[in-house]
């Protein structure tokens, strides 16, 4: 039996540049893994074909699910003739701008890789992965990137300082492709300065980070539903250095250099029922594969 951990994700920031002539949008982001993780597991059986089995969620363990096509994928890539039983244990929310299904689909391709001894480099994964959506390349590997492109092209940078995350989710559920497709990204009102938050990573300054967290999808997400607006603004009321919506959202998280502060802060919005799922965490910068 293999077993893989499949992290989530926060943008500490993320631009869009333009849409280009395909559909697909042209990012500059800075990703980044925090300790929020779902459980794979898989084993060899004597059946041909994919078992998958989905627990603590209500999500379709079928075919269309990102792990399955992942496991079809690799598997018919190498004409595997076993089949395999993968278990799939869901913590990260869903519908969340956090990756939770890039990062499960990217444990598939690694634990599947191991469980046959295919024997594909991490690079090879991730030009596998970029088929089936524009984040998994960066969840193969995790830590803290530089992504552009459409988010295939990686760069590690430096890991950033420690300090603590108040992760919220409010009780909506947010359709990426609704975000991207109501997107103007020719008349967006601000850029965050990626280069500038790269070159504070580099510093280990957090205020240098904290200072230029942005994210221009809040210009059609936050419009449409104002509670994330109302929970950045609580978490900075209650000693975030900053907080941003990660990704399409809905979920916001915060950045707090005391531990205290932060479970304080968490138990405050957890009380104000704002979000369905409060999280306090760390920024994890361990080795995936």
């Amino acid at each position: 039996m293999i077993r893989q951990k499949a992290y989530a994700k926060i943008n500490l920031g993320l631009d869009v540049l333009r849409r280009r002539p395909d559909g697909y949008h042209e990012v500059k982001m800075i990703m980044q893994t925090v300790d929020i993780c779902d459980d794979l597991t898989f084993e060899k059986r004597e059946e041909p074909g994919i078992g998958f089995l989905i627990e603590g969620s209500d999500l379709l363990a079928d075919e269309n699910n990102l792990v399955y096509r992942a496991a079809a994928l690799l598997m018919g890539r190498r004409q595997i003739r076993e089949g395999v039983s993968i278990t799939l244990q869901k913590r990260i929310p869903i519908a969340a701008g956090m990756a939770g299904g890039s990062a499960d689909a990217a444990a598939a391709l690694r634990g599947l890789n191991e469980l046959f001894e295919m024997g594909y480099s991490v690079e090879e994964l991730k030009e596998i992965g970029v088929a089936l959506g524009a984040d998994i390349p960066y969840c193969v590997q995790g830590g803290t990137m530089l992504s552009e492109g459409i988010g295939e092209i990686l760069t590690p940078l430096p890991e950033p300082p420690t300090c603590h995350l108040v992760i919220a989710k409010p009780d909506i559920d947010v359709s990426t492709a609704f975000v991207y497709g109501h997107l103007q990204a020719d008349r967006l009102p601000f850029h965050p300065d990626i280069d500038g938050m790269a070159a504070a990573l580099a510093a280990g300054d957090l205020k240098g980070i904290t200072d230029r967290m942005g994210n221009v999808l809040e210009t059609v997400t936050v419009e449409e539903y104002p509670v994330i607006d109302k929970l950045k603004r609580r978490m900075c009321k209650l000693g975030a250095e900053n907080a941003l919506m990660s990704g399409s959202g809905p979920t916001v998280f915060g950045i707090y250099k005391e531990e205290e502060t932060a479970e304080k802060a968490a138990a405050a919005i957890k009380e104000e029922e704002t979000a369905c799922a409060v999280f306090v965490t760390a920024f994890w910068n361990g080795r995936l594969l």
